[in-house]
């Protein structure tokens, strides 16, 4: 998990992001240094919960176990997942993420209302990794 870029429960859950005072330009992965946008000498920078629902931008899936640094057990078979890029309106950015278990490519389509639900990205007996995922909001489960 990497902490400050999600917080909340259930149907509180929230990806955070920053924004600038001074330009209002939102950021994710969150910023707490500089304002990113070239354009702007800088300014306060915010936290800020994002939306919780966009639209899919594009998609794709992973079929192949990706190369070092990525960290997987060799011993378990790849399983491949669909990876998301969903645009946040209000916003107006774009933020990539797996989509929940069971939701492949022939499942979503471009422009596509999803919902971002908590997840886990990788699990071992001591402890499991938290993040995010994408959810078509017809999809309940």
């Amino acid at each position: 998990m990497v902490e400050g870029w999600f917080t909340g429960e259930g149907e509180g859950f929230r990806l955070l992001g920053t924004r600038c005072a001074a330009c209002a330009s939102v950021f994710f992965p969150r910023e707490d240094a500089h304002c990113r946008n070239p354009g702007c000498a800088g300014g306060d920078l915010e936290e800020v919960p994002l939306s919780p629902r966009g639209r899919i931008w594009s998609y794709t899936d992973s079929r192949y176990r990706p190369p070092s640094p990525y960290v997987s057990d060799p011993e378990r078979p790849w399983v491949p997942y669909a990876l998301i890029a969903v645009e946040l309106e209000s916003e107006r950015i774009v933020v990539l993420g797996q989509a929940v278990a069971g939701i492949t490519v022939a499942d979503l389509a471009v422009g596509m209302e999803v919902e971002v639900v908590p997840g886990v990205l990788g699990e071992d007996p001591e402890a499991a990794c938290a993040t995010w995922h994408w959810r078509p909001v017809e999809v309940t489960a």
